[in-house]
C-alpha cells in the first residue's frame, strides 16, 4: 500500500480521522480533499486548481487521499493501488457531525482549508441525508466493478466501528 484512496459513504464517517491514524501508522503523508477544495471563507477551488493539485498529488510514490468529491474520482481511482471505503449508519454519521461541530465551533479543523471555521447548516444536513443511500449504492456497484475485472487494486470495506478499529491494530502490529 503506498497510493491510498479513503472513502466514505458520508460526511461523518471518520475519514479524515481514519486517514490520519493510517498515515501514522505507516508514514505516509495525507492529504485532505476538504482543505483541497475550500479556501478561506468557504471559497469554492474551481474545478481545473481542484483537479491539478490532485494531478501533483497522485505523481508522488506515496500518499493517502482522503475524501469523496466524485468529479475529480478518477484522478485518484487511476493512480490508487488501494481503496479503503468506510461505511457506518446514517445515524452514526450525523452524529459525529453534530458533535465535530460543537468540539469545533469558531475553529478550522486540520483537515478544512484555511480560513474555514467549522459550520453546520440545514443545507448541509440535508446534503448528507439525501445523498447517503445513493451513495451507498453508488460506492457497493463502483467497488463491486473493481473486484469483478480483476483489477490489481487491493479494495477493503469497513462497515462498522469494530471493523474499523481492527483494521488498525492490525496494522499496528
Amino acid at each position: 500500500m503506498n497510493r491510498i484512496m479513503v472513502m466514505g459513504v458520508s460526511a461523518g464517517v471518520g475519514k479524515s480521522t481514519f486517514a490520519r491514524r493510517l498515515g501514522e501508522l505507516l508514514e505516509i503523508s495525507v492529504y485532505h480533499l476538504d482543505a483541497l477544495y475550500w479556501k478561506p471563507e468557504w471559497e469554492e477551488a474551481s474545478l481545473e486548481e481542484f483537479a491539478d493539485d490532485q494531478q501533483k498529488i497522485v505523481s508522488l510514490d506515496q500518499w493517502i487521499i482522503e475524501g469523496n468529491y466524485s468529479n475529480t474520482y478518477d484522478i485518484r481511482v487511476q493512480n490508487a493501488d488501494t481503496i479503503i471505503y468506510l461505511e457506518l449508519p446514517l445515524i452514526v454519521c450525523l452524529y459525529r457531525v453534530f458533535k465535530r461541530w460543537i468540539q469545533n465551533i469558531g475553529k478550522t479543523r486540520p483537515d478544512m482549508g484555511e480560513g474555514c471555521k467549522e459550520k453546520l447548516d440545514f443545507q448541509f444536513l440535508k446534503f448528507i441525508c439525501t445523498t447517503y443511500y445513493p451513495r451507498k449504492k453508488k460506492m457497493e456497484t463502483r467497488l463491486q466493478a473493481f473486484k469483478g475485472t480483476g483489477s490489481q487494486k487491493n479494495i477493503i470495506m469497513l462497515k462498522n466501528k469494530k471493523e474499523i478499529r481492527s483494521y488498525l491494530e492490525t496494522l499496528s502490529h
